[in-house]
């Protein structure tokens, strides 16, 4: 099934089932919604190939952006599986040392030295790998692909740290770690897209605000600052010397912008996850359904949102600014009127 959605007003504007997700389809089905007028700033996707090479081939001039989700996602499966594993050495290396102590109220202590040292030599090197592999998960999670984080030039160096750190380990777990550091290398251009946009967007609050752009950097990364670590106070008091009254709006323009710049798919992702309790109409309607489920969705209100101008607006509504016309003309219906 192939899908696509608007990231600020969650309108569907593809519903598919299709016999395969190859560049062809997905090009013929880009090429249609060009035609029927769709013109976006950029996309974003996941890692699918056909997807990526079905875009290139019909909208040339559209960028299209990775998803930090899935990144971030696959990281996560590594640091679990290491994190886990150490678990099991140091347990294993327990049971030793448990046999080890028994051993020696026998006088046979010396016959498992061998086997304990071997076990933490072993649990010494898997929780020292699990360990900085979590620390590089963080950092890429919390300091690169997060919103509130350095310039995307900056933020690139410390990308190529990550996957240099990562390649150095690669020789302790290369059929875990390689696969995921090939595909964090392959796709930095397309993950770190999200901060070419969210600069530029920060460069003109800089024009706007009529101050200094590395301040305005710094007010974005001092929103990814707990505030309840002294460092967060610290450096909003140096911004408010800096800055004084002007940091309050300053700051309130940094978190719309911020807001308005997405990293990731997950309006497909939550699309996805909604469609499955639809299925059940093609047994009733016929293969003609999603036509169907695709105009639902698209102009049903939401009855509660986090995002308050959401709730009460369909898709459609939040999509277009207009009223929805009666559900019979949007359906392509004439409606009958009595004189």
């Amino acid at each position: 099934m192939l899908v696509g959605a608007d990231v600020d007003s969650t309108y569907c504007y593809l519903l598919s089932v299709e016999d395969h997700r190859d560049e062809t389809t997905w090009g013929v089905r880009l090429l249609e919604l060009l035609d029927q007028g769709l013109a976006p700033d950029y996309t974003i996707a996941d890692g699918g190939r056909g997807l990526h090479a079905g875009q290139a081939a019909a909208w040339p001039g559209v960028a299209c952006h990775g998803d930090v989700f899935h990144a971030e996602r696959e990281l996560g499966k590594l640091t679990f599986y290491l994190e886990h594993r150490a678990k099991s050495c140091t347990e294993a290396r327990d049971k030793l040392e448990h046999k080890m102590t028994r051993s020696k109220t026998r006088g046979r202590g010396q016959s498992l030295s061998k086997r304990l040292a071997l076990a933490l030599r072993a649990q010494t090197k898997a929780v020292r790998l699990a360990e900085d592999v979590r620390t590089l998960t963080d950092w890429m999670q919390h300091d690169i692909l997060s919103l509130a984080g350095p310039d995307q030039a900056t933020r690139r160096q410390l990308f190529d740290f990550v996957i240099d750190q990562l390649r150095l380990r690669e020789p302790l777990c290369p059929h875990r770690i390689g696969p995921v550091r090939r595909a964090l290398e392959h796709q930095r251009d397309q993950l770190l897209a999200f901060a070419g946009v969210l600069d530029e967007k920060l460069d003109d609050l800089a024009v706007r605000f009529n101050v200094p752009a590395f301040l305005v950097h710094a007010v974005c990364e001092l929103q990814g600052v707990n505030q309840h670590d002294a460092a967060h106070w610290q450096r909003r008091a140096a911004l408010h010397h800096q800055l004084g009254h002007r940091l309050h709006d300053l700051e309130t323009a940094v978190q719309q912008v911020m807001a308005q710049t997405p990293r990731a798919s997950s309006i497909v992702e939550n699309l996805n996850s909604r469609l499955r309790n639809y299925f059940f109409l093609r047994r009733h309607i016929g293969d003609d359904y999603l036509h169907l489920l695709r105009f639902f969705l698209n102009h049903r209100r939401f009855l509660r949102s986090d995002r308050p101008e959401r709730v009460g607006q369909s898709p459609d509504q939040l999509l277009t600014g207009q009223p929805h016309r009666h559900w019979l003309e949007m359906l392509g219906y004439e409606r009958f009127i009595r004189n």
